[in-house]
């Protein structure tokens, strides 16, 4: 299936990297797991790694941002407070944060170095994808999802009904996990989302063609990367601007809907605030493209809608 830019959907002015992925950023890894089983089973884990090491041992500068927060995100009130990452990110469904966050502690604690290691703070996103998944089902394991953190890999990122993404839904049609980057002022600056949620979709600022407005409560999980050298308060603010790029798509941010944006920095250091701007704008960009990608890389998904407990087919986006 296409990407954006494959069908002439070019969004901004700034180039992307060579994937035109989160892993165009040095050191990035992204790993999956997708459980696609029987009529119910609809749903699965992506793991973000800042770098291949012991993140415990070697944090990353990270900010966290919230628009509306009807949701769950575990573990951001440390990174707010300290500005760091110290596990990777795992991003599941809602009923599955708890075992997402286990499943780090379990990962952490094996690492060697960490033998003495008493406290971790595990990170974890969510969306719900009860809309074509069995959510109630213990789905996926813990198991599971270390076997995402032990897949994750730099080179080209997996789209659409994958991971995390497996059963979302967004618009009314099939979302998931999309990507993208750009190159800005010699650093690379990435983005990756978890799309589930609603509205009235706009494609570069048109509305897209057999579309209305659908399913406007929902969730996204913006995830960004980049080698600049920021503190965590200027990646708070980079992930602040991820949220227009949201908006650009024609999300309701509704009431219901629960909008958080992760940013981390692989270099340590401090550029100053008048080189910010540049970096801001190309994160409004990236996320809006990153959320096309998710769902022109979906396609046509039939599953289970744990609310009405009745089949439901979820058609992918088509231009």
């Amino acid at each position: 299936m296409p990407r954006a830019r494959d069908l002439g959907v070019t969004i901004g002015r700034f180039a992307p990297g060579p994937l035109n992925a989160i892993t165009d950023v040095p050191g990035v890894r992204i790993g999956h797991v997708t459980l696609i089983e029987g009529d119910r089973t609809r749903t699965g884990a992506t793991a973000i790694l800042p770098h291949g090491g012991n993140l415990f041992r070697d944090r990353v500068s990270a900010g966290f941002a919230v628009l509306n927060g009807f949701g769950k995100f575990a573990g951001s009130t440390q990174v707010q407070e300290l500005g760091e990452l110290e596990t990777p990110v795992l991003l599941t469904n809602t009923l599955a944060v708890g075992r997402a966050m286990e499943a780090l502690v379990a990962h952490v604690l094996a690492l060697p170095g960490n033998e003495t290691v008493t406290s971790i703070n595990a990170v974890v996103g969510e969306t719900n994808d009860s809309g074509l998944n069995d959510i109630r089902a213990a789905r996926p394991t813990v198991a599971e999802m270390r076997q995402a953190l032990e897949a994750a890999s730099s080179g080209p990122v997996e789209e659409g009904a994958v991971g995390a993404g497996t059963g979302c839904i967004a618009f009314g049609l099939k979302g998931g996990i999309g990507t993208a980057s750009r190159r800005v002022d010699g650093y690379m600056l990435g983005v990756l989302v978890q799309a589930n949620y609603g509205g009235t979709l706009r494609l570069d600022g048109r509305a897209a063609p057999e579309t209305s407005e659908a399913d406007t409560d929902g969730s996204i999980v913006i995830v960004m990367a980049t080698d600049a050298p920021l503190c965590p308060r200027n990646l708070t603010r980079l992930a602040t601007r991820s949220f227009a790029g949201l908006a650009r798509t024609g999300s309701a941010l509704s009431n219901g809907s629960g909008d958080y944006a992760l940013a981390f920095a692989t270099t340590r250091g401090q550029m100053p605030n008048e080189m910010m701007s540049p970096l801001f704008e190309a994160a409004i960009e990236t996320t809006e493209e990153a959320i096309l990608n998710a769902l022109l890389m979906a396609g046509d998904m039939r599953g289970w809608d744990a609310a009405t407990r009745q089949p439901r087919q979820v058609r992918g986006l088509r231009l």
